[in-house]
């Protein structure tokens, strides 16, 4: 994938940095010089320097500007985190998947992850150019966890139910992963493409071509993914709060409602993601049967 402006000025400091070039609390380019010597943006610029310092390569210091960051001397390793014999990128990667899933995705920071391994920052960039990269690998391997079934079931809305579903609960384990996802800019890796291939060949000779095709897929993982971006949020209030969204809802909402009276027939949990999610699912489904049904061949059968 290409990388956009910022991450490759960003991967050009970066190796400024590994070589020896630049060295802790040495000045880093400035937004201004980045944008003289790179042709970009002050914005694309300042991005730049704001991804190193996310990876805790670079610091802000007022009055001078943005500096090498010295990352200080590694914690001590504790007998419950022995060095790693060889440091590997599926290592890094699975690493990185359990620190995300504890914390989410925006406390994954390369300094942590090395911490967590007990290896330097700069070993990390052997095997991953930059934590944009980390999150793909991650997200691509997250994807090929739960391959496709083979041989399908039979029928293509079983398998759009099974594929949507597949996708659902990879959501349920990994809530970072639906805010790493884009339909603008998909994830173009082999573990999720053989997911998208699937689809289609579940919907390949009924009538509807390629672009239909990718639409159907496109719009059942869009709402699957819609609902999932509040998998995240529902982690971190439950983590700060100590209660569950039903148990909040209890607490709140029936003195809230009580001037509504249809809004006080609403069953507890009918709001819960996981109905959402099958409720969305079925009535999408049952329009890409019209949409079958109107195909040329009429060929489609549930």
């Amino acid at each position: 994938m290409t990388e956009p402006p910022y991450a490759r000025i960003a991967t050009e400091l970066r190796r400024r940095i590994t070589l020896g070039e630049l060295r802790p609390g040495d000045p880093l380019p400035s937004t201004r010089q980045i944008v003289r010597d790179f042709g970009v943006a002050m914005a694309t610029a300042s991005k730049a320097l704001a991804a190193l310092q996310q990876e805790g390569l670079a610091r802000a210091v007022p009055g001078i500007g943005t500096v090498v960051d010295n990352p200080g001397p590694m914690p001590a390793r504790t007998p419950r985190q022995p060095a790693p014999r060889a440091l590997s990128r599926g290592m890094i990667v699975r690493t990185a998947i359990l620190a995300a899933d504890a914390q989410g995705l925006a406390a994954l920071s390369m300094r942590r992850l090395a911490a967590d391994l007990g290896v330097t920052t700069m070993a990390l960039y052997r095997h991953v150019s930059s934590r944009e990269h980390l999150v793909l690998l991650m997200a691509d391997a997250v994807f090929g966890e739960t391959p496709p079934a083979d041989p399908p079931p039979g029928g293509w809305r079983r398998r759009l139910e099974l594929a949507a579903r597949a996708q659902w609960a990879m959501y349920r384990r990994h809530p970072w992963l639906a805010p790493a996802m884009s339909f603008t800019r998909p994830l173009l890796t082999p573990g999720a493409m053989a997911h998208t291939e699937w689809v289609m060949r579940a919907l390949d000779g009924l009538g509807l071509d390629p672009v239909t095709m990718i639409h159907v897929h496109a719009t059942v993982a869009a709402h699957t993914r819609g609902l999932a971006l509040n998998l995240e949020a529902e982690q971190e209030a439950v983590a700060a709060s100590g209660i569950t969204d039903e148990q909040w809802m209890h607490a709140h909402a029936t003195e809230a409602m009580r001037a509504f009276p249809l809004l006080s027939s609403i069953p507890e949990r009918s709001l819960d993601l996981n109905t959402l999610f099958e409720f969305g699912l079925q009535r999408l489904l049952d329009g890409v049967a019209v949409l079958v049904g109107r195909a040329p061949n009429g060929a489609g059968r549930p």
